[in-house]
């Protein structure tokens, strides 16, 4: 899978699929199961590590666990996150995300921000390093935002994210992640801009769904409102992940109890 292969995706109009994964065994049977997008994501701190948010993660666990997914994986593109402060300065970004590329074997780092992140984007896709940009939740500023709270509800915010994305996009931003967004705003937000947009409790109409591996198989203590057990639904890790693919090209998942408006 190629960043060529999804924009065709979006294109089309199909539907793209996206997982968390942060070892090669389950980056093998994602990528069997046929999703095209893994994301090796700060994420782990939680559900790896055992911390209370992302914050804690580094740059060295991250080209960690990158590595082993990427042993693992044949077909899927892989994304990883760049973990907090490590692109506080467009010079810091360039040197961990070129450690990301080269030691994590990772084909595009993710990044969360706004407009403050418009020349970082821009100097890592001049040198040749391609960009995930990340709107609305990002659990990197969790205690800037007051908590894990649904963004972009009253116009001032809404037209804030909506000028931010098509900035991302005009600084060289080739994908773009969706997290805890209003249906309607983010259906807005993905037919303004010509590259994927992919959501997490943002609604049906992105262009694709990822959701943290572990909320899907039921393992998370506290899943968020916006993910779903589809381990509950099937009995096997296959059968599951599988069902989450068909779930999502069928514009069946989210559903409305996994949205916000």
């Amino acid at each position: 899978m190629t960043l060529t292969q999804l924009q065709k995706l979006k294109e089309k109009g199909e539907k793209i699929t996206c997982l968390t994964a942060y070892d090669a065994s389950f980056a093998h049977i994602l990528d069997e199961a046929g999703i095209e997008i893994l994301l090796v994501g700060d994420s782990l701190g939680m559900v790896v590590q055992g911390h209370d948010s992302t914050l804690p993660v580094t740059i060295d666990d991250m080209i960690y666990h990158c590595k082993q997914v990427s042993r693992g994986n044949q077909q899927a593109f892989l994304i990883v996150d760049m973990p907090f402060m490590s692109y506080a300065i467009p010079e810091i970004a360039l040197k961990n995300a070129a450690r990301l590329m080269a030691e994590g074997e990772a084909q595009m780092v993710k990044l969360e921000g706004g407009a403050w992140l418009l020349e970082t984007v821009q100097l890592l896709t001049e040198r040749g390093i391609p960009v995930c940009a990340h709107l609305g939740l990002t659990p990197q500023s969790v205690h800037q935002l007051g908590g894990y709270r649904v963004q972009g509800r009253d116009e001032i915010s809404a037209e804030r994210l909506q000028n931010d994305a098509i900035a991302l996009e005009a600084a060289g931003a080739s994908i773009l992640v969706l997290e805890c967004v209003p249906s309607k705003l983010a259906a807005e937000i993905t037919k303004s801009l010509n590259i994927p947009v992919i959501g997490i409790g943002a609604g049906v109409d992105c262009d694709g769904q990822v959701l943290v591996l572990y909320d899907l198989l039921g393992i998370t203590d506290k899943p968020p409102s916006f993910s779903k057990n589809f381990l509950q639904e099937t009995g096997s890790i296959k059968a599951a992940i599988e069902a989450f693919i068909m779930a999502v090209k069928n514009a069946r998942f989210p559903g409305v109890e996994h949205s916000f408006e």
